[in-house]
């Protein structure tokens, strides 16, 4: 068993071993049940790590001739995914 010491904000840090061994990573929401002086915690979703190459091709230009990054209107773009428009 590992002591750690709950900061004035109420964080605590989880050892390291442990959450390697859950796969406890930035993003995972876990769930705390307390049972009279014990404190339970289970994993409630884990967050799958992702790498920046999974992000390939999700902008894809279908205009001819070159375009820069500057070039795109991602919120505008997102308007019409939603609109159901090209």
């Amino acid at each position: 068993m590992q002591t750690v010491t709950v900061s004035g904000k109420g964080q605590v840090v989880i050892p390291v071993q442990i959450r390697r061994r859950l796969g406890i990573a930035p993003g995972c929401q876990l769930n705390f049940h307390l049972e009279g002086q014990v404190i339970h915690v289970e994993m409630k979703r884990q967050v799958v790590p992702s790498k920046i190459e999974d992000g390939f091709g999700m902008l894809v230009c279908k205009k001819p001739g070159k375009r820069r990054l500057a070039d795109f209107d991602v919120a505008l773009a997102m308007r019409e995914a939603a609109n159901g428009r090209p």
